[in-house]
């Protein structure tokens, strides 16, 4: 660390949960024990850092220990899907404290959406005692993170534009951050689950197919955001089967949920949802283990492509599909490891989601705890 390391960067160092003596962060980070000092006065003053007690004395009077006070600042996160929400309050380190999974409707637009939200963050906040550091959202459409705003998102009529951080900033005056639910998927599942993997890709197959990356460890988004939209790449072999997105032949056509139900009810088997086909593979149906696994085989063969450009050693599935279990991962496991480099496959593991339905608020929260705790923000609030 800097000799001239900030308040900020101090916490830094303190936020792997270990307790320190003044004297252990004047060897580890080399700075004046008077600035090690004067950093941690303003650190325990915001209330970031506490005093854990008395360390071993080496001679008078016993050294004060110092540790990261997660549960100064509360975050508050939502993941948003097409007919439900899942609400948190969390600590500093992306700890849920708090939790509520709500039914609504996208379509209902952002005011009734977001105004849900805010009540439901207000009735958890109002449980703890501690300010609110921040508010993370992740939304299902395309988002630009820059400014909050979604950018015309297909199943959110009333959403292309809206300044969602304004409107929640009317209930919560903190910053707000909004981005797409599988980048957030993406990043709550490797915050969470696997935190030393530099380079590794989360896959969501439910009603669409989308995809997070996380890129020498930090997440992924591209020049404007678009980063990851696996689901309207052609799929071979899809031929010209339309997509909501307007074109043909999209992976999300034939390999998503609905896609998936929609052909095994023209095979005479009934179904409707990724959940309806879910419950037909966990039931042993085997006409809708095949169709799974096939469409394993197609996200497969067009993340093949993705595996030897990008090169990750980490696939992760996630989304409701998912849970149909060893179909899915099969299928994809086939096609990666038949189509991508050899090179690229050596080490590549493809694994299913740890995180179940909680990936995009835990990545909501860990995106708020990034910012605020980023030394440039949290050095411009104790100023």
């Amino acid at each position: 660390m800097s000799p001239t390391a900030t308040p900020g960067e101090l916490l830094r160092l303190l936020r792997d949960g270990q307790s320190r003596t003044r004297a252990e962060l004047v060897a580890e980070t080399g700075l004046a024990r008077s600035t090690v000092r004067a950093r941690l006065d303003a650190l325990v003053d915001a209330g970031l850092v506490t005093d854990r007690g008395n360390g071993a004395s080496t001679g008078g009077r016993p050294a004060s220990r110092f540790v990261f006070n997660a549960r100064s600042r509360l975050v508050l996160a939502a993941e948003v899907g097409a007919t439900h929400a899942t609400v948190a309050v969390t600590d500093l380190t992306g700890e849920p404290l708090a939790t509520d999974r709500l039914n609504l409707d996208i379509a209902d637009g952002p005011d009734v959406v977001l105004g849900t939200l805010a009540r439901t963050w207000q009735k958890l906040v109002d449980e703890q005692d501690a300010p609110v550091a921040g508010v993370g959202i992740g939304l299902p459409g395309p988002v630009e993170h820059s400014t909050g705003r979604p950018t015309n998102p297909p199943i959110m009529p009333g959403w292309n534009g809206y300044d969602v951080p304004a409107r929640v900033r009317q209930d919560f005056d903190v910053p707000v951050l909004v981005d797409n639910e599988v980048n957030l998927m993406a990043l709550g599942e490797h915050t969470r689950c696997h935190p030393t993997e530099q380079h590794m890709i989360v896959v969501k197959v439910a009603t669409g197919i989308g995809s997070g990356l996380i890129s020498n460890g930090a997440l992924h988004r591209g020049a404007v955001g678009a980063a990851g939209d696996l689901g309207h790449i052609l799929a071979p072999g899809a031929g010209d089967v339309p997509c909501r997105c307007g074109n043909t032949g999209c992976l999300e056509a034939v390999a998503s949920g609905p896609a998936i139900a929609a052909k095994l009810t023209e095979a005479g088997i009934p179904a409707r949802t990724s959940k309806d086909v879910v419950a037909l593979v966990q039931s042993g149906n085997p006409a809708a283990g095949q169709a799974v696994r096939q469409a394993g085989r197609d996200i497969g063969e067009v993340l093949a492509g993705g595996v030897s450009l990008f090169n990750p050693s980490l696939i992760v599935m996630g989304g409701s599909l998912s849970q149909a279990g060893e179909m899915l991962l099969a299928g994809v496991r086939e096609a990666i490891y038949r189509r991508s480099l050899p090179l690229a496959t050596e080490h590549l593991r493809i694994v299913p989601s740890q995180t179940a339905d909680s990936a995009a608020m835990l990545g909501a929260a860990a995106m708020v705890v990034q910012h605020a705790l980023s030394p440039d923000v949290l050095d411009r609030e104790l100023a």
